[in-house]
């Protein structure tokens, strides 16, 4: 795949139709400005500081922008936290909304039909699809992005954290977590 990636950059550079270093700086943005290292950071400064999670839930926008994420795709945001009680999961129904500033390009599956209808459907055989199996007293609910609203799951703080950077807890962080389709890491996966 790297190869075939090569080789149209290399004709369509040379045809005219791209510019290696306007290419190299959406390369660079994706990388290292957008994606789920953002989302990330968000999550683990609501695990590490109160304050900041009250507030996060109360306005994820500007939550999520006072930590310099924002932008197209994240202008409107809510954060839904998970519990023992309550597992979150988040799907696009009509096409594939989905908060790039926080979480980047979104994965191939969350664009897919089958996705789309059985998250809603069938949500508890969709996230056993992923590996995650949630007891049956917790209850899943499905929350549908639009247009206007994107949703970005604060999944559960894993046990034996405490007293970790919020570096550290990133790392913990998953972009499946952000969606509800997996859970964080355990700590001795960091």
């Amino acid at each position: 795949m790297d190869l075939r990636v090569r080789a149209l950059e290399t004709v369509l550079t040379q045809k005219g139709y791209i510019d290696p270093a306007a290419l190299d700086v959406l390369i660079d943005t994706y990388q290292t400005k957008i994606g789920p290292r953002n989302g990330a950071r968000v999550v683990a400064r609501a695990w590490a500081d109160p304050v900041f999670h009250d507030w996060l839930m109360k306005d994820a926008t500007a939550a999520i922008a006072s930590l310099g994420f924002t932008g197209r795709q994240g202008e409107h945001m809510v954060a839904v936290a998970n519990t023992d009680d309550r597992h979150h999961m988040v799907v696009c129904t009509l096409c594939s909304c989905y908060p790039w500033p926080v979480l980047g390009l979104p994965p191939t599956w969350y664009k897919s039909a089958p996705y789309r209808s059985r998250a809603v459907k069938d949500p508890r055989g969709v996230l056993a699809e992923f590996g995650v199996q949630l007891p049956e007293s917790t209850a899943i609910r499905v929350w549908d992005s639009t247009a206007e609203v994107r949703y970005l799951v604060i999944p559960q703080r894993p046990a034996g954290t405490e007293g970790w950077s919020e570096e550290q807890l990133a790392e913990l962080v998953t972009r499946d977590s952000m969606i509800g389709t997996g859970l964080a890491r355990a700590p001795e996966a960091a």
